[in-house]
């Protein structure tokens, strides 16, 4: 008599071990609802991703209907957890997730901030990420730079993060065949609010983490240095000028401190 027991994600019957693609995509699609603005449940969720890497296909097509059938918090929370994603696919050398992701970017762009302008709160969301997978090398600067003039468009109607009318009425004066807005309930936007708040703390810790790399350290100093221009050659020139003048002073000061002679204090310092 067999002792192995049924798994449903695993699909144990005797010794071969078969995964089970349906309830793995069930798994990966909760995890992706329940996402939020700390960082362990993205990491999670990229782990299961690379752990059954042998469904990538499946699960990023996932990660497209997620994105497209969920409110615009969780819209922004897999727009983060995607950053994740690739940074880890490269660390376990797992190119084709970035592959795809590169090949649909602008599908997850229109639909984190979609051009009607119900994402205009996530515009500065979708930046910062893409500003990292450009730095992560996933994309092209000229791609980001792209996507970035697309959205300048997209930013100036903040008013889609309304609340819900309570009464569930209608403006009368839109047509019918006008496709639903997806506007955040109150519970949604205060939920929101909170998370803002997290990533904005996360983001100022993070700005003053460093690599060890001094050559990191050097070009993120060079990167805020505004251009040289003509008020620093002249600063620079009064600067040398004081500090000339302290070190006379300096000289001076010991001279006449220890009653020394010119002709000895120019054999000290030779």
């Amino acid at each position: 008599m067999s002792t192995h027991k049924y798994s449903p994600i695993l699909g144990q019957t005797g010794d071969k071990m078969m995964i089970d693609p349906f309830e793995v995509r069930m798994r990966f699609t909760t995890q992706l609802q329940h996402l939020s603005a700390a960082v362990t449940p993205a990491q999670k969720a990229a782990h299961y991703a690379l752990k059954y890497r042998d469904l990538d296909e499946d699960l990023h097509s996932c990660i497209l209907e997620q994105l497209e059938r969920n409110n615009m918090n969780n819209r922004a929370n897999i727009m983060y957890f995607i950053e994740h994603l690739c940074e880890m696919a490269i660390k376990e050398n797992h190119p084709p997730y970035v592959r795809m992701m590169q090949r649909d970017i602008l599908r997850v762009v229109d639909s984190v901030v979609p051009p009607d302008g119900t994402g205009a709160a996530n515009v500065k969301h979708v930046r910062h990420v893409l500003n990292g997978l450009q730095a992560k090398e996933v994309l092209a600067a000229s791609t980001v730079a792209e996507i970035d003039a697309a959205l300048k468009d997209r930013e100036s109607d903040p008013s889609h993060m309304d609340l819900e009318r309570e009464d569930g009425t209608e403006d009368a004066s839109k047509p019918k065949t006008e496709k639903p807005q997806l506007r955040l309930d109150r519970k949604q936007i205060e939920q929101r609010i909170e998370e803002d708040r997290e990533r904005n703390k996360r983001l100022r810790e993070s700005m003053w983490a460093m690599t060890g790399n001094d050559r990191d350290e050097y070009n993120q100093m060079w990167d805020e240095l505004s251009p040289i221009g003509e008020d620093d050659f002249i600063r620079s020139r009064e600067e040398a000028i004081e500090r000339a003048e302290c070190a006379r002073k300096h000289v001076e000061f010991y001279k006449k401190l220890y009653d020394i002679e010119d002709e000895l204090w120019r054999e000290a310092l030779v």
